[in-house]
């Protein structure tokens, strides 16, 4: 049977960008479908507005601490709607750049909503296409449980274009969303309350680091609720919390994870299998229980990381459509970064994993960043390493601290390497800086 398109790809975020790119770059015939936005979560409601929002909110300790640096700084106000609106300004150039890429590659692009009407045929709005291959790339959306007032709430999608800044702000949940708009809620001058029904936020990420983490953001006057959780909000904001008592607010922010967007896609209806958490079910090569379709990206739930679906969509285009042997997706030493205030740099095995899998050493540094011992600011950084003693091998490496996901990201390189303890001691460090810290811990702490 001849169809009009070799591939159709299912949502246009950064994942289903490039497997549609790379895959007409292959000679293949490719449309794409997207009912919202182009660029998906991360250039429009995610890490993108949300590194602005970060970098926004950072001024008011710059502008404290110049003063120690001989500037003297006036009156000062935030206005709320100059920051909102030139994020906007930026997503929206961002969204024709994403345009402009699917254009030039010779990809056609459909705008609405899809949905399968079998193995073969997509529906968009009315209007039908078919394609040999389908790629299901739909992405996730906030989760907010149900409970009494939970329509008085807002997700992280709104809280990007909110009429107004809020004087109290409270964030519900314990991941990386709700730390890092706590810290942008506080930073742009709210009263700003996190709570989470854990007894620590960050579930996943290493304990020195979590633990570092909490101790900072109350130093930045966050108010912190742990093992808590809400009962109800009112239609004015108050929140009544399950312990008894209650929060005023202006905005109540719910990060309370994410779900797969699969629901009126058709896929039952064509027999694609789900997995019990409602993600696409795939296997190594991102092959669903229909032969003909893939699935990557947020939608399978394995690595919520944008560079990861784009990394995936990659294997889509050359396992599809290129030669040579066909390529699994690396999740192995994925780095990553929480731009919460400090920043978190990740990259490899938490302390805890690495115990159970190895003997290992603990390479770890607390200091405060040089900037501050001018400022006068308590902020601290806190740095380590995990060593597997069998071998010498580099097998974790975290920083709680500023421009921590900058630093990481070449250390990333080095554990990708298979770098030893030896290889960082060799090396020689960039000086003063905060990342030379990594190449002079000499002494193991436990």
């Amino acid at each position: 049977m001849t169809y009009q398109y070799d591939l159709y790809v299912i949502g246009a975020g950064s994942g289903g960008v490039r497997a549609s790119r790379m895959s007409a770059a292959r000679g293949a015939r490719v449309a794409v479908a997207e009912s919202t936005y182009l660029g998906g979560t991360c250039v429009n409601v995610g890490c993108v507005p949300k590194k602005l929002f970060v970098y926004g909110s950072h001024f008011a300790e710059e502008f404290e601490d110049s003063e120690r640096f001989g500037w003297q700084v006036g009156e000062r106000s935030f206005h709320w709607p100059t920051l909102r609106d030139n994020k906007t300004a930026e997503i929206e150039r961002l969204n024709g750049i994403y345009q402009n890429l699917l254009d030039g590659a010779g990809v056609d692009t459909h705008r609405g909503h899809a949905q399968l009407l079998d193995a073969h045929t997509v529906d968009v709005d009315g209007t039908r296409y078919t394609a040999d291959k389908i790629l299901i790339a739909t992405g996730s959306r906030p989760y907010v449980p149900e409970f009494p007032g939970c329509e008085h709430v807002i997700t992280s999608n709104e809280a990007f274009y909110l009429d107004t800044f809020p004087k109290r702000a409270v964030v519900v949940g314990g991941g990386y969303i709700a730390v890092e708009f706590a810290g942008i809620f506080a930073g742009l001058g709210a009263e700003t309350h996190l709570i989470y029904r854990g007894p620590l936020f960050l579930r996943g990420f290493d304990e020195g680091i979590r633990g570092f983490v909490r101790d900072e953001l109350e130093k930045k006057g966050i108010h912190l609720h742990f093992e808590e959780n809400v009962s109800r909000v009112d239609a004015d904001r108050t929140v009544h919390l399950t312990s008894g008592g209650t929060l005023s607010a202006d905005t109540v922010l719910y990060a309370t994870g994410r779900r797969p967007n699969t629901a009126n896609l058709g896929l039952e209806s064509v027999g694609v299998a789900l997995t019990d958490a409602g993600a696409v079910a795939v296997d190594d090569y991102f092959q669903t229980s229909v032969d003909n379709i893939y699935a990557i990206g947020d939608v399978i739930d394995r690595m919520q990381l944008t560079p990861v679906a784009i990394g995936e969509g990659m294997c889509i285009a050359h396992n599809l459509f290129g030669t040579g042997e066909k390529r699994k997706q690396d999740y192995d030493n994925v780095p990553t970064a929480v731009f919460c205030q400090p920043n978190i740099g990740t990259v490899g095995l938490t302390e805890e994993a690495a115990r159970e899998r190895f003997e290992i050493d603990v390479y770890e540094s607390v200091f405060r960043p040089m900037k501050h011992t001018i400022s006068g600011r308590e902020e601290r950084t806190l740095m380590k390493l995990l060593v597997r003693r069998a071998d010498d091998v580099v097998v974790g490496l975290h920083m709680a601290g500023p421009d921590a996901g900058e630093i990481v990201q070449g250390m990333a390189v080095a554990m990708k390497a298979g770098a030893t303890k030896a290889h960082f001691d060799a090396t020689v460090g960039i000086h003063p800086t905060a990342a030379e810290e990594f190449v002079t811990m000499r002494e193991s702490v436990r």
